[in-house]
């Protein structure tokens, strides 16, 4: 026992120890890897969220953009020029859906389209937070990430196929009070659903926080549970070592003894 360090080496010194800690252990082991699990799921969250974070100044961007040209003091040419880099943010929209990725797969986007679909997120995702099967977290942004998609389709032509050749006409168009606001009416529409996206996002990644926490005070208990079972004790067992061995030397002084006289005698009787 002192050179293992273990109490119990095999089934016949504590049959039902033993098992309980075999037990443990497998269920220490599946929590560490349910916290690299937790791990994962966070920066995948964050991940994602960050995108939306920058889609939500792509959008600000373009509201600003949309403001300008609403106003009559606004040329013609003022109003192209305006178009143009709400053109560009229109397709850097597209690249943001269509490109964000995490460990080699897409978020929101197959890669091919934009319309929220094929991506990772476009469909509900789960995660194993616990040792046992049933122990599991599901993310669902599948209908918020489709709402997402079809507002960002409806406030710029250049998001679903982008065409540098062939210019947008949501601000030069802008000739009517009516036609003039409704490119900051879908941009809103638009800065709503990635709103909901990222809230749902944010949740997600503080559950799994507080998951990953949970699982690193179980695996300490556990860890110090089996540690009782398995782990021996020095004191008791190095006090016990101790004692055997000086009953042994004392037998062994004994016989040494024993032996010398019974020499003695028989060189006497000689």
């Amino acid at each position: 026992r002192l050179g293992t360090g273990y109490r119990v080496n095999s089934a016949m010194d504590d049959a039902a120890g033993l098992q309980i800690a075999v037990r443990l252990n497998a269920q220490t082991r599946g929590m560490a890897v349910a916290q690299k699990n937790t791990q994962n799921g966070i920066s995948m969250m964050q991940t994602a969220e960050g995108a939306f974070t920058e889609l939500t100044n792509v959008l600000l961007r373009m509201k600003d953009l949309a403001t300008e040209a609403y106003n009559a003091s606004s040329t013609a040419s003022d109003k192209a020029a305006l178009q143009a880099e709400y053109d560009a943010l229109g397709q850097e929209l597209n690249n943001i859906i269509r490109t964000t990725s995490f460990g080699g797969q897409r978020l929101f986007s197959d890669g091919t389209t934009t319309d929220g679909s094929g991506g990772l997120l476009s469909a509900a995702i789960s995660f194993q937070i616990g040792a046992s099967a049933a122990e599991t977290m599901t993310v669902d942004t599948e209908t918020s990430l489709e709402e997402l998609a079809t507002a960002l389709d409806a406030l710029s032509a250049q998001y679903g196929t982008p065409d540098n050749s062939t210019p947008g006409t949501e601000l030069t168009q802008a000739t009517t009070p009516a036609v003039a606001a409704h490119p900051i009416t879908l941009i809103n529409t638009a800065l709503d659903a990635v709103g909901t996206m990222r809230a749902q996002l944010g949740a997600a990644s503080n559950r799994l926080e507080h998951v990953y926490n949970n699982l690193g005070n179980m695996i300490t208990n556990t860890t110090a549970s089996r540690g009782r079972i398995m782990d021996v004790d020095y004191a008791y067992e190095t006090s016990n070592a101790t004692a055997k061995q000086l009953l042994m030397q004392a037998g062994t002084s004994a016989l040494k003894q024993s032996s010398h006289l019974s020499q003695l005698v028989i060189s006497l009787m000689q």
